[in-house]
């Protein structure tokens, strides 16, 4: 007689099919995140720093024109964000001039956003703690298309991003500025099972869990010099092991364990911060009187996902468009072009209207990356990309 299935309060953690907030154990946690981390493990990582692995721009920008090196340090990325202690930092990899350019033009939209009443409030923090910029990635395009360019031509970004998740991502970014005395966030996990209420978080089965945080790779730009006291990133390395973690970051004893044994990497401005979205993190104290502490959160998905925010990327690469044609014209390294290619139009070809954009020579139509990497070869005038993209839009839609 074949058996019954058990009822989940019967079935033992180890072949747990169901999730249950009530399943959550401390002790497993913490067997977990105190491991220490050996920079033996990780020949391209330059140190372990409060448990994070850092990489040096300087000692990865060399290799990358050599497909086995870059190979290697993207499986190396991606082994210490998922089996490792999904946390990694890359110094100097946007120039810090850039970084001073692209915080003035946020600043100047945040003001406006004040100014008109439209600012954006955060997820995990109380009210006037910080200013929050929605969407600004595609913001920063409309209003700098110059600075865009040099900013998202980041190879550094490139190469987290191919790590874990391969080609195709998108990238959403959201400006944080932790103001002074402005108090910490709770911590947390995020997108896409972290933005959910247990309730319905424990409607998901396990495996759901454990695929979430493969489809997003969390991340942030230092805008300023971020120490400690500036409300630097709350982390809790190793934690995007524990397989429950997406119903624990509200307990309280996990908040107060988090509290305990949390780290702040110190970070300069241009550097980056990476993390698995599983990560317990949280934004920290901003302790200090005059210190506003900026940085531009990156929200990367896989092409097999979607991102939090609605963004107009035929918008952003109208916007761009003549600066990089110009840029390419006068001489701009491809492989930076390639960078502001990917972080600024749809590089996945699906949803579409097949009645309308039938794939031809293959099995997927083309993409908005694959029109504008052909225009930027063909040096198409700013107005018939414009065109383009256009017809591509209506071959989308289903009326």
């Amino acid at each position: 007689m074949t058996a019954l299935p058990q009822p989940a309060s019967q079935v033992s953690p180890g072949h747990a099919v169901v999730t249950s907030r009530q399943g959550f154990d401390l002790d497993d946690l913490r067997s977990l995140v105190e491991a220490e981390v050996c920079l033996g493990d990780y020949p391209w990582a330059h140190a372990v720093a409060d448990r994070a692995l850092v990489y040096r721009t300087q000692d990865l920008r060399p290799h990358l024109g050599d497909p086995h090196h870059v190979a290697a340090i993207r499986n190396e990325m991606a082994r210490a964000l998922g089996e490792g202690p999904g946390v990694i930092v890359i110094t100097g990899a946007i120039d810090p001039g850039v970084v001073d350019r692209a915080t003035e033009v946020f600043e100047r939209i945040i003001a406006a956003e004040h100014e008109a009443g439209t600012g954006g409030g955060d997820h995990y923090a109380e009210p006037g703690a910080n200013d929050r910029l929605w969407n600004a990635l595609e913001k920063l395009a409309v209003a700098d298309p110059e600075t865009f360019v040099d900013y998202h031509g980041c190879d550094m970004i490139d190469l987290a991003a191919l790590a874990w998740l391969g080609p195709g991502y998108q990238i959403t970014a959201q400006v944080n500025a932790i103001n002074p005395g402005g108090a910490a966030q709770s911590p947390h996990r995020d997108y896409h099972v972290g933005f959910m209420t247990d309730d319905v978080a424990e409607q998901y089965p396990l495996h759901v869990h454990r695929l979430s945080p493969l489809l997003t790779l969390q991340g942030g730009v230092a805008h300023c010099h971020m120490p400690p006291e500036t409300g630097a990133t709350m982390l809790l390395p190793h934690s995007q092991k524990y397989e429950l973690g997406y119903l624990a970051w509200r307990r309280p004893e996990l908040i107060h364990y988090f509290a305990e044994h949390h780290v702040q990497i110190t970070l300069e401005k241009g550097d980056l911060l990476f993390f698995s979205p599983a990560v317990f993190h949280a934004g920290g104290h901003n302790r200090t009187g005059d210190v506003r502490r900026v940085a531009n959160l990156l929200q990367i998905s896989s092409a097999m996902g979607r991102a939090t925010e609605a963004v107009d990327r035929e918008r952003i690469v109208n916007a761009i468009y003549p600066a990089l044609l110009r840029r390419q014209q006068e001489g701009l390294d491809p492989a930076r072009i390639e960078c502001v290619v990917v972080a600024s139009a749809e590089g996945y070809a699906f949803p579409t209207n097949l009645d309308r954009d039938v794939p031809i020579g293959g099995l997927t139509p083309p993409s908005q990356q694959d029109l504008l990497r052909q225009a930027l070869a063909a040096n198409t005038p700013p107005e018939e990309l414009a065109r383009q993209l256009t017809a591509h839009h209506h071959r989308r839609t289903t009326h």
